[in-house]
């Protein structure tokens, strides 16, 4: 029986399966970027779009659930998986490429810590607090 007095409530993940889900964020940049070198992509396009999901951030200048919403939506699988099964379906080297460097972009930030956003702030994700708690 779980103690409710000493339950999480933050509604971030803790523990070994904040682990794992780092260790996942690993794996796939690792393979994205891997498939990307063996797809042979130019690296300069990689480098160049590796970090075009950070513009995202610009969405906090209109409030910390805006920001939320937009940068949740630029960090999700959703969006890059539907471009890498259209990009399988119609033959488009285009479409998966920006697709794995999206991917490989996702997978870094969740292993570096940087989890889905919640309203109350930038600093509070699905994978715990990251920066400076307020004094």
């Amino acid at each position: 029986m779980t103690d409710t007095a000493s339950a999480d409530t933050s509604g971030a993940v803790t523990g070994g399966v904040r682990t794992v889900l780092r260790l996942e964020g690993l794996a796939l940049f690792i393979g994205m970027t891997l498939l990307y070198y063996i797809w042979d992509g130019d690296l300069w396009i990689y480098a160049i779009l590796f970090f075009m999901p950070d513009l995202s951030f610009a969405a906090y200048l209109s409030g910390p659930r805006f920001g939320a919403m937009i940068y949740n939506a630029a960090h999700s699988y959703l969006a890059p998986m539907a471009m890498m099964t259209t990009g399988f379906g119609t033959a488009s080297p285009l479409i998966l490429s920006i697709a794995m460097i999206w991917l490989a972009h996702i997978g870094f930030d969740r292993a570096l810590g940087y989890g889905l956003k919640y309203a109350s702030g930038f600093g509070v994700t699905h994978l715990g607090r990251i920066g400076k708690l307020p004094n």
